[in-house]
């Protein structure tokens, strides 16, 4: 649950992870929110398979293929679930992985409430 209330911005719970042993948690989640320092954190500490997760989460094909040449088939159906595609959902709701579609949700909900704004490109 901390997870989720990091992605959701509760600096809080970001906090919390940091401080309880769960640094890779924290990185994901700023990851999700757009953070690069997170992604190369993540690169340089062993968690590659949560960098190419938050690529895949943003329809990224060279991440589901990472993903599935590294065996991270939960990743991969995770991911999906971040797309709410009804075949991941439904593999974690046979499997009694609610939380995992909380977080989807979450995550979701994130990703959609993103506005691109094309004033603070650079040329």
């Amino acid at each position: 649950m901390a997870f989720g209330e990091c992605i959701s911005g509760n600096e809080k719970f970001s906090k919390w992870l940091l401080n309880n042993g769960f640094p890779e948690l924290a990185a994901l989640a700023y990851a999700i929110r757009g953070s690069e320092e997170a992604i190369s954190w993540l690169m340089k500490n062993g968690f590659q398979h949560y960098a190419a997760l938050d690529s895949a989460i943003v329809n990224d094909p060279k991440a589901y293929l990472w993903l599935k040449a590294n065996k991270q088939d939960f990743l991969i159906i995770f991911a999906d679930a971040c797309h709410m595609k009804k075949e991941a959902i439904g593999w974690l709701q046979e499997k009694n992985l609610h939380i995992f579609i909380h977080l989807a949700k979450k995550i979701k909900e994130f990703c959609d409430g993103q506005v691109f704004d094309y004033h603070k490109i650079h040329f």
